[in-house]
């Protein structure tokens, strides 16, 4: 192997500026997580630029990234390889001169313009027969623990012992913006609970907002519901069984809801994109998990807290996108009374940090 290699390499680290491209997950919660390869890459290599490959709808997130260069916005089909965008892609990457390209996603497609574009090291977990378009292949990653895992170990070299904490990812909103964008929507200072009802799968979805929405108000707490043009209408409800005190604040920009999440005292969240934004940003976070595993998916802080049924439900977690079984017993058994009573712990314990 090269000795200048990335992986195995004994290239002098503050030396190396080799930029390097990372190539993550598309989903919003993914693409949160996959910042903790960021810090890895950043503690490791501190003189090394780190650009990521960004959809539209993530892009605003590059902006509160720490250690990130740059996103490169590059809206590929799903469904197909759309060949001539991946040539074009590839251009672009080749006039960067990356040294090294990490892959996360363990398909064909997403190394594709990699390949063409020539970057000498393209770091990747084995998957769909990528030989050759992956020429430093990684194994055994669904023996790692969590996805964090997953993701943060392409970053390391060869033989690498696994630490028994990864750094967790990070976004940070500077305090004028969120005091800015309190002003514009009209939010006085108090505290206020962000709730996020979205997500993507309808069996992640806990459907007792509403009524959460009332007793968090009649608790003097302003409640604000968050999320994308898809939770307008359970917006208008939650706000309806609320009153005044709870604001409908969806949305088409994801950066309205990254500086909500920002502004907000504490989260309540599906298994979402805006779950992991809300842990990312250091706001206390409540996820509620039904059919998918809080070990493997759980908000990343230290105020966080994870939210299940009591019931014994014997096929949790399943992880499919829709109840099949046991009539949504893992999500329906969660009573509003309880995530309240979480949320009322969660904020006590944050005024003591």
């Amino acid at each position: 192997m090269n000795k200048d290699s990335l992986i195995g390499g004994n290239v002098e680290e503050r030396e190396d500026t080799r930029p390097i491209l990372i190539i993550p997950y598309m989903w919003i919660g993914d693409f949160v997580r996959g910042h903790t390869v960021v810090r890895v890459l950043k503690q490791r290599w501190p003189n090394r630029p780190v650009d990521l490959l960004v959809t539209s709808l993530c892009t605003p997130l590059v902006d509160y990234m720490p250690g990130v260069r740059a996103g490169i916005v590059w809206d590929l089909p799903r469904g197909r390889l759309a060949l001539a965008k991946q040539w074009g892609l590839a251009k672009r990457l080749r006039a960067n001169h990356y040294g090294t390209a990490l892959v996360l996603p363990r398909t064909w497609k997403s190394a594709i313009a990699p390949a063409l574009a020539g970057i000498p090291e393209r770091v990747g977990f084995f998957g769909e027969g990528r030989f050759g378009l992956i020429n430093q292949l990684r194994w055994g990653d669904k023996a790692l623990p969590r996805f964090i895992d997953t993701n943060a170990v392409l970053a390391l070299p060869d033989g690498t012992p696994l630490p028994p904490e990864w750094p967790v990812p990070q976004l940070r909103v500077p305090p004028e913006q969120t005091a800015h964008w309190r002003q514009a929507n009209g939010l006085g200072a108090a505290p206020a609970v962000a709730l996020a009802p979205g997500s993507v799968g309808a069996s992640k979805r806990w459907t007792y907002y509403p009524e959460a929405a009332r007793l968090l108000a009649e608790q003097g707490l302003d409640v604000w519901v968050v999320g994308g043009p898809a939770e307008k209408a359970l917006a208008a409800e939650i706000v309806a069984a609320g009153g005044p005190r709870v604001r409908d604040l969806t949305g088409t920009d994801l950066r309205n809801g990254i500086l909500a999440m920002a502004a907000a005292s504490v989260a309540i969240s599906n298994d979402s994109g805006l779950m992991h934004i809300a842990a990312a940003l250091g706001t206390p976070t409540m996820g509620i998990f039904g059919p998918t595993s809080p070990y493997h998916w759980a908000p990343l802080n230290g105020l966080a807290e994870t939210i299940q049924t009591r019931t014994v439900v014997p096929c949790q977690p399943c992880h499919r996108p829709v109840c099949t079984m046991n009539d949504h017993r893992c999500m329906r058994d969660i009573p509003a009374s309880d995530v309240v009573a979480a949320a009322q712990r969660v904020l006590a314990e944050s005024k003591l940090h």
